[in-house]
Order: structure tokens, then C-alpha cells, then sequence
């Protein structure tokens, strides 16, 4: 289960950053609330995939920056901004390059928290916000002294919030997302596998109607291209539906993760596997993925159902029974 968490992460981490600043962010919703119900899933987060959990933190935090109301962090009143800030405090700690965007990133963060409050009319929670962010150094002086005249006068539209706006901050974060994505390569391999995929008429189903049989110690033999490919289909399609809030995007992208490694780990798995009796409530999923996906789409309909540890190839032979009768 690890495993495919970890692939679903970066995938949908790749995902939050090609949709990161759409006009209707609908894609970019969806991929917030399955890069969140995986990143709860974690009890610890694990130290190769710190950096993604950090940059799908900073985004879905910056997506939300105006929304005043929203609180990311528990017991903390402090706005998506702040807590954006602090996520970033943490990727700057995991990099050593990039002096100069890191330093226009947190100035902007930093601006636009105070400017925030200002435009919705919350001037002493800018001020206070000004004190935490700005500290007492020679350097940050003038620009602190300039934002409490803005805060007192209680303009959000002088010169010195529109040379440092909001539309600048996303514009420097797709910068910055740019070079990560190129540093991970995620994007890349996301891209290529899938036209792989579509270039060979690969489907899932293909790939694990194989039969294969070997015991634990043969597993790493096990085509590396071909079980990318499956986990980029299967990824792909998993939350390839419509936007539908974030309660059953969860519940979803979750109940996934189990599906996943269970698709996976079939071809070792299923040789003396003990022949187990199908359930009613087994046979109405089967027939309800059928309805969906279509016969012969085994690897869809296990990914999305709710079977009693199966295979594609069971799902096959189920159904096949279940037309002769």
C-alpha cells in the first residue's frame, strides 16, 4: 500500500501543478482533495517524499489565499497565506539553489498576507499579522514601515500592494513549479508513459491478463515499463471522473490506494490464492462496473469496486459464469 501511495502522490502532485492558477481550478480541486486525503493517510510523512508533500501543501494553500475564512491549521487562526509561508519556509530548507526566486517568493507571500487582510477590511488582524512576519531587522524596516501607512490609511490600492500583487505571486510560483517539475522528472514520465501507453493500445486489462506465474523472489523480474504503464492507466483513471466535493473524492482516492496494490501484486499473488465464494454484494458491484466500463475493462472496474481481495482475471471469470446462468 505504501508503494502505491507514493505513486499517487506524485501523480497527483504533477497534477496540482499543471492546473495550479486555471481560470475555473475545477481539475485543480479535485487533485487538492486527493493529494490531501493521501497525505492524511501518511502517520509519518516519508523523508523522499517531504518535498512533494510540501510544494501540494504550498499550492492548495496559495489557490486559497484570499479565502479568509478557510483554516488549514488546527487550533491556529491564521489565514492560507501564513500557513502557505511556512511551507515554503520548509522547501527552502530542502534546496540550496534558487537565491533569488526563493527570496521574491517569500517577500511576496509576506506582502500579499498583510495586503489580504486589508482588501477585505480586516486592518488590526494586518497589523498583527505585519508584526508576526516582519521582524525587527534593518532590512525589513522600510518595506514594514511602508505597510503600516498602508494599514492606517487603509487603502488596498496605493502603488506599492499593486507592484507586488497577487497575479505576481502565482505568476513567480508557476516559476518555481516549472523547475520542480523538471527536477523530478514526474511530469516527464507521467507524459511519456502515457503516450507509451496510447502509442501501443496498452490498456490495463492487456497488461494483466498475462499470465503470469512466479513465486515472491522473481517479482522484481516483472517488466518495469509494463507495471509503469498499468499504474499511469490505472492512476489516470481512478479519479478520471467529474468534480464531486471533497468527501467522496477522498473516500475515493483512499478506498484506491487498497484497489491499486491489489491489481499490482495479482500476477504474484493469485497462484495459491484459496478459492473464496462470491458474495451478492460482490456480484452487484461486478454488474454495476460492467454497466459503467464496459466487458472486457477488468483492471477499471477493480480499481473502482468494492471486491473482497479479487483479481481482473476473477472479475473475468466471474462475469462469464454469471451469463451462463
Amino acid at each position: 500500500e505504501a508503494v502505491a501511495a507514493d505513486w499517487m502522490l506524485e501523480f497527483a502532485c504533477s497534477c496540482l501543478c499543471r492546473h495550479f492558477g486555471d481560470r475555473s481550478g475545477a481539475e485543480f480541486r479535485r487533485w487538492s482533495d486527493v493529494a490531501q486525503a493521501l497525505i492524511t493517510g501518511f502517520f509519518k510523512i516519508p523523508t523522499h517524499q517531504k518535498k512533494t508533500v510540501y510544494v501540494c501543501q504550498l499550492l492548495i494553500r496559495i489557490a486559497k489565499g484570499k479565502s479568509l475564512e478557510l483554516q488549514f491549521e488546527n487550533g491556529q487562526k491564521i489565514s492560507p497565506l501564513e500557513s502557505a509561508l511556512s511551507f515554503w519556509t520548509l522547501l527552502e530548507k530542502e534546496e540550496i539553489k534558487l537565491e533569488k526566486l526563493h527570496e521574491d517568493i517569500r517577500r511576496l507571500i509576506q506582502i500579499q498576507t498583510v495586503a489580504v487582510h486589508i482588501e477585505n477590511g480586516y486592518f488590526k488582524e494586518a497589523t498583527e499579522v505585519l508584526e508576526r512576519l516582519f521582524t525587527d531587522s534593518e532590512s525589513d524596516k522600510p518595506l514594514r514601515m511602508k505597510l503600516a501607512t498602508v494599514i492606517k490609511n487603509k487603502d488596498p490600492y496605493v502603488p506599492l500592494l499593486q507592484s507586488f500583487s497577487y497575479s505576481l505571486l502565482i505568476s513567480k510560483i508557476k516559476s518555481y513549479i516549472e523547475l520542480f517539475m523538471k527536477e523530478s522528472g514526474t511530469d516527464f514520465l507521467i507524459q511519456e508513459a502515457t503516450k507509451y501507453a496510447e502509442s501501443k493500445g496498452l490498456e490495463a486489462t492487456a497488461l494483466q491478463s498475462k499470465s503470469v506465474n512466479v513465486n515472491e523472489n522473481d517479482k522484481s523480474n516483472l517488466d518495469t515499463k509494463q507495471r509503469f504503464v498499468l499504474r499511469i492507466i490505472l492512476l489516470r483513471d481512478i479519479l478520471g471522473r467529474p468534480y464531486s466535493g471533497q468527501k467522496h473524492t477522498e473516500s475515493r482516492a483512499l478506498q484506491s490506494l487498497n484497489n491499486l496494490q491489489n491489481v499490482e501484486n495479482q500476477g504474484v499473488s493469485a497462484c495459491g490464492r484459496r478459492r473464496q465464494r462470491w458474495t451478492y454484494k460482490e456480484d452487484l458491484e461486478l454488474k454495476s462496473g460492467v454497466k459503467m466500463f464496459g466487458v472486457g475493462n477488468w483492471a477499471k472496474i477493480l480499481a473502482h469496486g468494492d471486491f473482497n481481495d479479487r483479481t481482473s482475471v476473477m472479475l473475468k471469470d466471474r462475469w462469464r459464469t454469471l451469463c451462463r446462468t
